[in-house]
């Protein structure tokens, strides 16, 4: 399966800052799934219209199974990841935010403020996540047991997890 990480950051993608999410996410993806995956990371500014443009290149052109992006999911004013989403998703799924925002307000008070989203696009499953690699172990910890699920009821192929660092779900199955 192929796995792109979109990270969205004005300074990452002006070379101003040094990506560190990205390589948490990659680093998370090796240690938990399985199955053979493909993994690209992307650097991309902040701004609606930009991340619009490379989501619906990775699940329209390239038909990416899996989008992870980071960063711009807060209130400031650059911070317009889910405009972007709301823009490209065909089918939302909520319970991904709701969850990621729930499990984090145990660590952060801030986590309130997070506007986490996911969706599908086509065969192509995509999540945002928080631009902390703290958070962002925490988040994929707390909704990345249905996501193999997910992938397989959107077309997008099959991916599994070592059960001994996270058990994938699927109903039926023990």
């Amino acid at each position: 399966m192929r796995i792109t990480i979109l990270t969205i950051s004005d300074r990452a993608s002006r070379g101003e800052y040094e990506d560190i999410s990205g390589p948490a996410i990659e680093d998370w993806l090796k240690k938990t799934v399985s199955t053979p995956i493909e993994i690209e990371r992307r650097i991309v500014s902040d701004g609606v219209e930009v991340v619009r443009d490379a989501l619906v290149e990775l699940c329209d052109q390239e038909q990416v199974g899996m989008v992870l992006t980071t960063g711009g999911t807060g209130p400031a004013p650059r911070d317009l990841t889910p405009e972007a989403m709301q823009a490209v998703i065909t089918k939302p799924l909520p319970g991904f935010g709701e969850l990621m925002r729930r499990t984090s307000l145990n660590y952060v008070p801030t986590a309130i403020l997070s506007r986490q989203e996911a969706g599908v696009r086509g065969k192509t499953f995509v999540l945002n996540l928080p631009g902390s690699p703290a958070s962002i172990e925490v988040c994929l910890n707390a909704v990345f047991a249905a996501v193999p699920y997910c992938l397989e009821l959107i077309g997008a192929g099959f991916l599994d997890t070592d059960p001994n660092v996270l058990k994938s779900h699927r109903p039926g199955k023990k």
